[in-house]
């Protein structure tokens, strides 16, 4: 199931190979959804990490749930499974294949930890911080304007302030145009 579209979704599945691939496509689409283009390589990854461990550990079934949400300027995406032991940070050994990804995720994320849910299981969660979105602000034109002599239906009073006079975007004019 997938939530409404807002800042919060949430998808339940079977930690199996083949649906990992399917929900790093369902992360990515929401994280463009959203204009948060930058943060689906780190947030497809540590989901994938998140849901592998899940795969590999997590007992007595595979069932989990995936939830991505947006609040304020971050990002938290969780992964919640029903095997209550809690996931152990340890050093890999440099020649492993595995064991590396509460590593990886500590590495890339802003913030990582695990919520215990008692007999139910627990949370495993990280966070990236999301771009601010500002609105860019106007700067005054310090070299002369082309284009259109006047602002046409755009015109304001703080752009005309900051226009320069008629008789410099004439004199540029006619050094382009003679």
């Amino acid at each position: 199931m997938i939530s409404k579209p807002s800042r919060h979704c949430t998808v339940e599945l079977q930690a199996l190979p083949s649906r990992i691939g399917q929900v790093r496509r369902i992360v990515s689409a929401q994280l463009r959804y959203w204009h948060l283009d930058s943060l689906i390589e780190l947030a497809t990854l540590g989901v994938t990490e998140l849901l592998s461990n899940v795969h590999r550990h997590a007992e007595p079934d595979k069932h989990c749930t995936v939830e991505i949400e947006l609040l304020l300027d971050r990002l938290t995406v969780s992964v919640r499974d029903h095997d209550p032991r809690l996931p152990e940070f340890r050093p890999a050994d440099p020649m492993a294949t595995t064991g590396r990804g509460l590593a990886l995720i500590a590495a890339v994320s802003e913030s990582w930890g695990v919520k215990p849910q008692g007999e139910g299981g627990k949370i495993v969660w990280f966070t990236l911080p999301a771009p601010t979105h500002t609105t860019p602000t106007r700067t005054p034109h310090k070299s002369p304007l082309y284009g259109a002599a006047t602002a046409g239906p755009f015109a304001d009073a703080e752009l005309d302030a900051l226009a320069e006079p008629a008789h410099a975007r004439t004199a540029a004019r006619s050094t382009l145009t003679g």
